[in-house]
């Protein structure tokens, strides 16, 4: 049966559809979602039976009323051109107290008032304080938690990967991962020189760092940046762009990890080669680069790979982990990765999920390419990490063909 352009159209019309309405949705998100976030707690530990005093019920819904105004104000003015870090501060902060406090109102709200219910404990009122009670409760423990795993240095995560393409001269391979630094509003000099001396006991052949170096201009987080220049590989430290590298001028922030020490790898590769064998090195930019608008930026899988040998195994650094299909399509061995931050603060990562193929951790994709995604060394916006850990990665490659 011919298809004809009438029912061409029309199918294509009932596909766009549901995509314009969605888009639609999408416009007016930024508008809902802070009420939602700030209005479903409210509504859930002060206004569901209760019987609070008149007091408590008025000063609890104007926190609530103030919150949903001023952290919306707050991280404009400190995301936004003016770039205040207090106001960036107050706001991140906001956010993720409020995310977690919003994500225990629902679940407790619903699930231990359903449970006190069948287990017939108390009245309605009782039961209705006691839900308010506990949900306060586990959230200052998860804030308090959060902000201790978020402050800290990371543990260091070790594998193996076998890499079914690399030579035997090359086994035992070391590669050191950090990723998703984020330098920004906080001040984190000190950390960051804690990182990075921790990265150094590792002993790595080659250290990566997979983008998203900081919220801010290279000029403006240069003292946070610096001990990157102190990062030691007995073979080379290697470097691409994140997304958030496009919103502070990303060119600069190239160079300085140039005049750190580091290689750029914008587009290109290097070759590491021990005991007869060879390991392509290669890197990307950020896909979101060609939008940005700068000159020569943008994600260029095979000017990276130009005059490489096909049969030589690849790994390459690529900021988002969706840039695995295109990873998938030409062979690559690994794909180091970053971007996601293992959802941050749970259950953020089912959000995140909607937009990339995996999380965190190491994931098969088409015949013979892996992914590995880092949750990230740093965090962005709220200083909390729960059920998220960071993690500085350490990577050892393996060959099939290794003795013993």
């Amino acid at each position: 049966m011919t298809e004809t352009s009438d029912t061409r159209s029309a199918a294509g019309e009932a596909q766009e559809a549901p995509r314009s309405r969605l888009q639609r949705l999408m416009r007016y998100l930024p508008l809902i979602a802070p009420v939602l976030l700030w209005a479903v707690p409210c509504w859930v530990l002060l206004h569901t039976g209760q019987r609070w005093p008149l007091p408590v019920t008025l000063i609890g819904t104007a926190l609530s009323v103030l919150g949903l105004a001023g952290m919306p104000l707050a991280m404009v003015r400190g995301h936004g051109r003016r770039q205040q870090d207090r106001a960036a501060i107050v706001g991140d902060t906001l956010l993720g107290c409020v995310w977690v406090l919003f994500t225990w109102s629902v679940l407790l709200g619903v699930l231990l008032r359903l449970a006190l219910t069948v287990a017939g404990v108390g009245d309605g009122q009782g039961r209705a304080r006691m839900v308010t009670w506990a949900v306060l409760g586990v959230t200052a423990v998860l804030l308090a938690w959060g902000y201790a795993e978020a402050r800290r240095v990371p543990r260091v995560r070790r594998l193996d990967v076998e890499l079914p393409r690399l030579g035997a001269g090359l086994d035992g391979t070391r590669v050191a991962l950090i990723t998703d630094t984020h330098y920004g509003p906080l001040d984190r000099a000190r950390w960051s020189a804690r990182v990075c001396e921790t990265v150094n006991t590792l002993e790595a052949d080659l250290v990566c760092h997979t983008g998203d170096i900081a919220d801010g201009t290279a000029e403006r987080r240069r003292a946070q940046a610096a001990p990157l220049g102190t990062v030691q590989a007995a073979r080379a430290r290697v470097y691409v762009t994140g997304n958030h590298e496009y919103y502070s001028e990303a060119q600069g922030w190239v160079d300085l990890m140039g005049e750190l020490g580091w290689e750029p790898l914008r587009n290109r590769h290097l070759l590491l080669e021990r005991g007869g064998d060879t390991l392509v090195v290669a890197g990307v930019d950020d896909v979101t680069a060609e939008s940005s608008g700068l000159a020569g930026h943008r994600a260029h899988l095979a000017g990276a790979l130009q005059g490489a040998a096909p049969d030589h195994p690849v790994l390459l650094l690529a900021h988002q982990p969706k840039f695995i299909d295109r990873a998938a399509a030409h062979g690559i061995d690994l794909q180091l990765s970053g971007h996601t931050h293992g959802g941050q603060i749970w259950p953020f990562h089912y959000l995140v999920r909607l937009d990339q193929p995996a999380v965190a951790g190491l994931s098969s994709h088409g015949a013979r390419t892996l992914l590995y995604t880092s949750r990230g060394t740093g965090f962005w916006g709220p200083p909390f990490r729960v059920f998220a850990p960071s993690e500085i990665t350490l990577l050892v490659l393996r060959s099939p063909r290794r003795s013993g």
